[in-house]
């Protein structure tokens, strides 16, 4: 088994982004699974054209996508992608479409297509805070979600897809206003590795309850 794990670039004026820095920290190989590991820029338009061009090229057989949410206070398995952007701030290269789809002729939604549930039962084993999100925002990170989902399901009907939101890394809560929930990048990377190892074990995800009221 094959797991592109990808990580965007700074943006937003931060000097570093957690989540290629969490992806970078992970061990080539997890079980029987090879990790490759892809820095994708946080800009509407190419970074999906990256990852389509990776895998077409390498061919793995899912891809797991990690992002920055500052403001969240545990890692996030995302379960569902929307067919919207509305930027709140311009992407890497200065573009801020708002309340544009995605894909014209997409469907509204696709959901992940990973054990979210699973993956966060995984995480919070390994002694860190987890739970499922019902919504990955309207920024870049919602969109390389959906475009993900999109591939797989009009190019690469093999390929599994899935999204993780990581916190700020504590040198992030410098200078803003207090309280900034943060987490180390080395328990971010313990969070992916046991979401991927719940990936590789079960195509099928198990039934709890982890819906939020509001």
């Amino acid at each position: 088994m094959r797991i592109l794990v990808t990580g965007f670039d700074p943006f937003g004026g931060e000097k570093i982004n957690p989540a290629y820095e969490a992806v970078k920290r992970l061990p080539d190989r997890i079980g029987n699974a090879e990790i490759q590991k892809l820095e994708i820029p946080t800009v509407f338009g190419t970074c999906d054209k990256v990852v389509a061009a990776f895998v077409r090229e390498k061919r793995p057989d899912v891809v797991l996508s990690i992002g920055q949410a500052g403001g969240r206070f545990d890692v996030t398995v995302e379960r569902v992608a929307i067919n919207l952007v509305d930027g709140r701030i311009p992407d890497n290269e200065g573009n801020q479409p708002i309340d544009q789809p995605i894909r014209a002729d997409g469907p509204s939604a696709y959901f992940s297509t990973l054990p979210v549930k699973t993956m966060v039962e995984a995480i919070r084993a390994k002694g860190i805070p987890a739970s499922v999100s019902y919504t990955a925002g309207a920024y870049v990170c919602n969109y390389i979600m959906y475009c993900e989902l999109d591939m797989a399901a009009t190019q690469f009907p093999w390929l599994r897809c899935g999204f993780i939101h990581v916190p700020y890394m504590p040198a992030q809560a410098i200078g803003k206003p207090a309280p900034v929930p943060t987490m180390s990048v080395e328990n971010m990377a313990v969070a992916i590795e046991a979401a991927i190892g719940a990936i590789i074990a079960s195509d099928s995800d198990i039934h709890t309850k982890e819906g939020a009221i509001s």
